[in-house]
């Protein structure tokens, strides 16, 4: 049996809690180094990936009540696939949907039920003066639990799908029936079908301010009810039709205005109006970040780079609905996107198959990019499409320290021009498919360089100065003995490489430990002599024995000198 090493157990406490306060440094805001990308508040830049479902929030279904949404088997499943990042889905209406002619439930909603007299679902009419306290508790929770695990969150405030009777088409049943603000489901009087079309639309404009201060009011309570949280994004409303954007804008206004005399604020999105939307309205807004259509700078097949007017947020949802593949990903990445998928999960009330492997093979390639972004110095790197003739790449060209990510979506080989860079740089090829790596030879820089693809398929190309690799942090502030020290990849799913630059003759001590402080493998104790070095971990014990996927701390020590860091491993 092994048992609990209390110092080191309290040792790693310490490093625990200061990672999580490092990663919990206030709400985001616009990185001023890189405004393609986020950061927190001490210029940690912050890159957004991961997957979202319409039922996230409020349980969804065919039946009444819906069935329970499995949250924490959904936080897992982010976790597992390395996401960071969801949109929290909202819809308005207590029943029925466009594109099923059968009931579908939704529950809670934001506001109170007492009656007297009954809406059009055969519930207590809606009282739009009493908030449902529940929904916002729930609101609450969710988001803390997210933020628990380091997983941003975007509240979703409003729906399109919630109010018109036809949506791009899809009349199979209409929301606006359930919809709180028709005159036949609340209490107070409140039409919000102005025009007497059996459609709400218009509650997504400022043509009735009585509802719009309703609306703000909502808002209002959102926001005082997570506002001292950290990992929180706003989204005014998903797919809201033409002639909303006025709306959006004095909501966008509304919110920044609002927390301005709060403790906190945070980014405030706007995502594209459908149908008839267009992403100029987009740009042209007061949002911090955006989810544009692919209409126009085609951001599903080959995305315009992201100049960093507006962080933009690639959202299949807008893009193509339920759909996308991996190379849409890494396209996205390499020109400064940060990419969402839209997830099937388990939903089996769509067309497409939830189990189809195209949507694991989406969610493990975020998570790729994630890996890369934590590894790169991705603040330094900027789309460069002249430099690969792929035309996807991210690229640093300081010439000591250069870094140079390419995606090959189906090409044979590959010109980088290279002419920026002085002395050897390492190669590592990756194949998105099953995410292993292969490291080639080293090249010279100084000129343009060709490389043959490993793969008969597509691949990722990664070409960097061993010294440009992500740091891990010294507690000790002191002149190390050990020059770097790189371990990638990290999370990994099968083994992982230390590399390490010892300055001088040392005996060393790299040792794995679980999060309770049990030692679980020695990978070195030897004198070394100077230079580079690595060694590989293959997730196993002393005893050959693979280990479960979780968190695990490495400790690399010579003489007093002592560096600890943290490793996961993915199955």
């Amino acid at each position: 049996m092994f048992k609990i090493n209390f110092p080191r157990f309290i040792t790693f406490i310490i490093f625990f809690t200061s990672m999580a306060m490092a990663q919990n440094n206030g709400p985001l805001f616009v990185h001023p180094d890189n405004p393609r990308y986020f950061s927190d508040q001490n210029k940690n830049f912050v890159y957004l990936t991961g997957s979202h479902t319409w039922s996230n929030f409020q349980d969804i279904g065919d039946s009444n009540p819906p069935r329970i949404f499995d949250y924490s088997e959904y936080l897992n499943f982010l976790v597992n696939n390395n996401h960071n990042f969801f949109r929290l889905w909202t819809w308005e209406q207590s029943k029925w949907v466009n594109w099923d002619s059968n009931d579908f439930w939704i529950d809670p909603l934001p506001y109170m039920r007492p009656g007297p007299g009954l809406a059009l679902d055969g519930k207590p009419k809606f009282n739009l003066d009493h908030f449902n306290q529940d929904y916002f508790d729930r609101l609450r929770n969710r988001i803390i639990a997210a933020g628990q695990l380091n997983i941003y969150v975007s509240i979703m405030l409003f729906n399109g799908f919630s109010v018109e009777k036809n949506k791009g088409g899809e009349n199979l049943n209409n929301p606006w029936k359930g919809h709180p603000f028709n005159i036949n489901n609340n209490i107070n009087n409140i039409n919000g079908d102005s025009n007497n079309d059996n459609s709400g639309s218009e509650v997504h404009t400022l043509v009735n301010s009585q509802i719009t201060a309703i609306q703000e009011s909502y808002v209002k309570k959102v926001i005082d009810s997570i506002n001292d949280l950290d990992n929180v994004l706003y989204e005014i409303s998903n797919e809201s039709a033409a002639g909303a954007t006025e709306w959006q804008y004095h909501m966008i206004n509304f919110i920044k205005n609002y927390e301005s005399s709060k403790p906190k604020q945070h980014p405030v999105g706007m995502t594209v109006e459908w149908p008839g939307g267009t992403n100029s309205e987009l740009f042209n807004s007061p949002a911090d970040w955006v989810s544009p259509n692919g209409l126009s700078g085609d951001y599903y097949d080959n995305p315009e780079i992201s100049t960093g007017s507006k962080i933009i947020i690639s959202d299949t949802d807008h893009l193509c609905g339920i759909c996308g593949n991996r190379s849409w990903v890494w396209k996205s990445f390499l020109r400064g996107i940060n990419p969402i998928l839209m997830d099937v999960y388990k939903e089996t009330d769509t067309e497409v198959d939830p189990t189809d492997p195209i949507w694991d093979d989406i969610r493990k390639n975020l998570g790729y990019t994630r890996e890369y972004s934590r590894r790169i110095n991705l603040l330094n790197m900027t789309p460069q499409n002249s430099i690969s003739s792929s035309s996807y790449c991210l690229a640093n060209t300081n010439p000591d320290s250069g870094e140079y990510l390419i995606y090959l979506p189906y090409e044979r080989n590959v010109t980088v021009d290279l002419s920026s860079q002085k002395g050897n740089l390492e190669i590592q090829w990756r194949n998105p498919e099953n995410g292993h790596y292969i490291s080639d030879v080293p090249v010279t820089g100084g000129k343009s360089r060709i490389f043959i693809n490993p793969f008969n398929k597509d691949a990722v190309l990664y070409i960097y100065h061993p010294v440009s690799t992500a740091q891990i942090q010294n507690p000790k502030k002191v002149e190390s003995n050990i020059k770097y020290i790189s371990i990638f990849p990290n999370p990994f799913n099968s083994s992982t490489s230390f590399k390490y630059y010892l300055q001088t003759k040392a005996r060393v001590h790299l040792v794995i430990y679980n999060i309770l402080g049990q030692e679980i493998r020695i990978l070195i104790d030897d004198i070394q002599v100077p230079g580079e070095k690595v060694v590989r971990w293959d997730g196993k014990d002393l005893y050959g024995y693979s280990l479960s996927s979780g968190l695990y701390l490495f400790e690399l020590s010579q003489n007093s000198e002592i560096q600890f860091g943290k490793l996961v491993y993915l199955k």
